[in-house]
């Protein structure tokens, strides 16, 4: 058993040992392998060199691609922020301008016009009131007993004189004319300084306005430069007017759209009016091929109708009627066979929807007519609600309150200086608006008579200020604080101000004339007023007594 096994284990080394593998021969193919090996090994190098290289061409591609992504972020981030910080200012523009708004609206609505304090009197006025004294209040009170209030006792009869007589020369008017084809004449009614009692200045001349309508089944269209249409600033102030037929857009009847035949009629228009041809505008006294109410036909078509009425009656007078001025459709003169005259403005007018606004052809008193833009624009006038606010204003006031005298006495003084240097753009419609602007400003009790004078410097200082700034608003445009008793249109004061001085901002020869005249009255006022002063009487200095409105 023992011999057994060690023949076994002697066989299998002798295998082990001689086995090709372990012992090869010199001429073996081991060599060959070794090469082959070798190369594959090269081969295998160089596949992994090459993967080496692209992963560090993808290791670099990633960390670019992760650079330019956090760099991205950092610019979306940026973004972000800056995109916070515009919606930021955004935010709070918008902010500051709806605050502006309101703060302008409540301006408009409230003090539009400012009328200043008593601290900044002296920086607004400059050197205009430096060395002017305005007399007391007794001084004044003894200049307007003498000087105005004796020229102001004709006025009444006066008014009553030419209301009759224009009363007498509509209706021959109206007989006259053609009711068919012609102009429809309504009732005058007066506005102006005769007839709200400030009138100071001879030849005292009532302003009397006569609206006027077209002939059936005509009727006006009025538009205003607030009407929601674009109106160049110039043109600020005026409307147009349209001749339109009345049925176009309320009936909506078809009979002047559709040939209805010679047997049919329309049974809402008569045939009358049917059958007009629009050949005929230019006798509704339109612009020549449009449908606009030309002013200048208004004025030849009234002066005809005038002197044709006139002749219808002139046998019941015993006096002369004839045209002051041919530019203005109704400047007329009544002269007496004893030399005297009555001068009175008989101006036709258009009714601006159902309110006392209306719109008028032509001013005879004032000074800037001829910026009028065209014949077919015509100009906005407020005398009726003006002399309401006067009356309704006074009614609040102190008894024999100064308001009036106020305009009286400066009305006076800028006449006087404008017969001396020869007139200038300001108006007595632009004292009036500055009293308008005072009278809403102040309390009721600051216009007692014994402050006259208080009262009196108010209004030069206040003048002193728009003429220095260049504006000075329509007191009832754009002004939200008009009294509702007045029943004011509502897009009136809605409107944007309006400033009576803007002609005189690019017309400075005037606007000089205007300033120097201004102070030069400023510098002669105490002389003028103790030119007509010849004593002060006791009685008069506590007040100022003068007819009622």
């Amino acid at each position: 058993m023992p011999v057994g096994l060690f023949r076994v284990c002697l066989l299998v080394i002798t295998a082990i040992v001689n086995h090709p593998l372990f012992f090869p021969k010199e001429n073996g193919t081991v060599p060959e392998n070794t090469e082959e090996i070798i190369q594959k090994m090269k081969e295998r190098e160089e596949s992994l060199r090459l993967e080496q290289l692209r992963l560090e061409q993808e290791i670099a591609d990633q960390e670019a691609t992760q650079k330019a992504l956090e760099k991205a972020a950092v610019l979306v981030e940026e973004s972000k922020e800056e995109k916070v910080r515009w919606d930021m200012w955004t935010a709070l523009s918008m902010v500051i301008f709806l605050l502006i708004e309101l703060w302008r609206q409540d301006f408009q609505e409230g003090n539009w016009q400012d009328i200043g304090g008593e601290e900044d009197d002296m920086a607004v006025l400059g050197k205009a009131f430096k060395g002017v004294a305005l007399p007391d209040k007794a001084v004044l009170a003894s200049f307007y007993e003498k000087r105005i209030l004796g020229t102001t006792g004709d006025m009444a009869r006066m008014r009553e004189m030419v209301e009759g007589f224009a009363d007498d020369l509509l209706e021959a008017l109206r007989s006259v004319c053609n009711r068919d084809a012609d102009m429809e004449v309504e009732d005058c009614m007066g506005v102006g300084s005769m007839y709200e009692n400030w009138r100071v200045r001879k030849p005292f001349v009532c302003d009397l306005i006569v609206p006027f309508a077209p002939p059936e089944p005509y009727c006006f269209r009025c538009q205003t430069w607030c009407s929601g249409d674009s109106f160049p600033p110039d043109e600020q102030g005026y409307g147009t007017i349209k001749v339109c037929r009345a049925d176009q857009d309320a009936t909506g009847c078809i009979c002047d759209k559709t040939k209805l035949g010679e047997d049919m009629l329309c049974l809402l228009h008569s045939q009358v009016s049917s059958t007009r041809p629009s050949s005929e505008m230019e006798d509704l006294l339109c612009f020549k091929n449009t449908q606009y109410l030309d002013a200048d036909q208004v004025m030849k078509w009234f002066q005809i109708a005038v002197t044709k009425a006139w002749n219808r009656i002139s046998h019941k007078y015993e006096f002369d009627l004839s045209f002051s001025l041919l530019d203005s459709p109704g400047a007329l003169k009544i002269k007496f066979k004893s030399g005297k005259s009555i001068a009175f403005n008989l101006t036709p007018v258009v009714q601006y929807e159902n309110s006392d606004v209306y719109f008028i052809s032509h001013f005879p008193w004032s000074s800037l007519e001829a910026d009028v833009p065209s014949s077919t624009h015509w100009f906005l006038t407020f005398a009726v609600y003006e002399r309401r606010f006067i009356q309704l204003i006074s009614k609040t006031l102190p008894a024999n309150a100064c308001h009036v005298s106020c305009l009286q006495i400066l009305s006076f003084l800028h006449g006087k200086q404008c017969s001396l240097t020869g007139p200038s753009g300001l108006t007595n419609y632009h004292l009036k608006t500055v009293l308008l602007h005072l009278l809403q400003a102040r309390p009721s009790q600051d216009w007692a008579p014994e402050k006259l004078e208080a009262r009196l410097q108010d209004m030069l200082k206040f003048l002193e200020k728009c003429l220095h700034e260049k504006k000075l608003y329509h007191f009832f445009i754009g002004n939200g604080k008009v009294p509702a008793e007045l029943g004011f249109p509502i897009i009136f004061q809605r409107a944007e101000p309006l400033n009576l001085f803007r002609p005189f901002v690019l017309r400075r020869d005037i606007y000089r004339k205007m300033v120097d005249t201004f102070h030069e009255m400023l510098r002669n006022m105490s002389a003028l007023i103790n030119e007509y002063t010849v004593h002060i009487p006791l009685a008069h200095t506590n007040g100022i007594r003068k007819e009622p409105l």
